[in-house]
């Protein structure tokens, strides 16, 4: 009689199996057909360009003629060449220079225009946003006439100032990389901004009543209370400020195409050169995940902080 009873709980069993399968194919093939032109846009975007890139690298490709397998012989000069380790200095030095200037000017003004009692706050808030809209490329060749030191207007207050004439700031090493930077900084701050300006608008004003009752400072508040809640804010805006800085190309190109005496000269416009100058395919493809390697690591020592952090936080 238990047999006889078992069998069809059993076989519902399996029709209820059959059932979930057939529920999980479907929802499978669902996903598949809504997510199909998001991975065909990647496929001939992102993962064929970067499988071809490699195998590229491996070889003693050309613009003018194909090459032949060489292995990982472009790595190996390209570490054992002088210009690239100089190209490496110079990168990290840019990247070292801009992001931290970059989050603490974003910060600063996001701060400024979260006021309650600024007037025009809107005004100012699209004037700080205004050159992150303009291309980099118009930029550049703006800022170019303005430091010109014939007719720039940079060139022409110093000298009124300090009474030295014929200022080239783009044009010396010590001052040119500085300079590169100081325009990044103008024309991405805003974007930035508008980034903190959100995460501070999303802070309970409840939790400054409370502090101001209990008689914390203007520091206190903003040690305690703002940069805590801003901290996935903050990790934004340092990840892709870093990974930015890495990828520095247009300015440099159009400013000073990677002088004076490669003071600027970073390693995405040495892919360019070698690539699109000197026609060498395989040695710039070499460059390029060189560049992505770096990228990557950077990413994943701040992504490790950042967890490490959170982990002692929750702890």
């Amino acid at each position: 009689m238990a047999q006889a009873t078992a069998v069809p709980g059993s076989a519902h069993s399996a029709v209820a199996k059959e059932n979930k399968k057939a529920i999980q194919a479907r929802n499978l093939r669902t996903g598949l057909l809504f997510t199909a032109p998001a991975l065909i846009v990647l496929a001939i975007f992102v993962f064929y360009p970067a499988i071809k890139t490699f195998i590229t690298s491996l070889t003693s490709d050309r613009i003018n003629r194909a090459g032949k397998f060489v292995g990982f012989d472009n790595y190996v000069k390209l570490f054992q060449s002088a210009d690239f380790w100089t190209d490496v200095k110079n990168t990290l030095v840019y990247a070292v220079a801009y992001a931290p200037i970059v989050v603490v000017v974003a910060l600063a003004f996001a701060l400024l225009l979260n006021r309650k009692d600024l007037k025009f706050v809107g005004f100012f808030r699209t004037c700080m946003f205004l050159p992150f809209v303009i291309s980099l490329t118009v930029a550049a060749i703006a800022w170019q006439f303005i430091l010109s030191p014939s007719l720039g207007l940079v060139p022409y207050w110093i000298q009124q100032l300090t009474g030295i004439a014929h200022v080239d700031l783009l044009g010396t090493r010590e001052t040119a990389m500085a300079a590169i930077v100081f325009i990044t900084v103008w024309k991405n701050f805003g974007y930035f901004m508008v980034i903190f300006l959100a995460g501070l608008q999303g802070i309970s004003a409840e939790l400054y009543e409370a502090a101001s009752l209990d008689g914390a400072s203007a520091w206190q508040k903003f040690r305690y209370i703002t940069l805590p809640a801003l901290r996935p804010t903050f990790n934004y805006v340092v990840i892709f400020g870093l990974i930015g800085s890495f990828q520095v190309f247009d300015q440099v190109f159009i400013l000073t195409s990677g002088g004076p005496a490669r003071a600027t000269e970073t390693i995405v416009y040495r892919i360019y050169t070698e690539a699109f100058g000197n026609g060498k395919l395989g040695y710039a493809s070499a460059l390029s995940y060189v560049l992505l390697i770096m990228t990557l690591i950077v990413g994943l020592i701040q992504l490790y902080t950042n967890n490490k952090h959170e982990k002692e936080e929750i702890a």
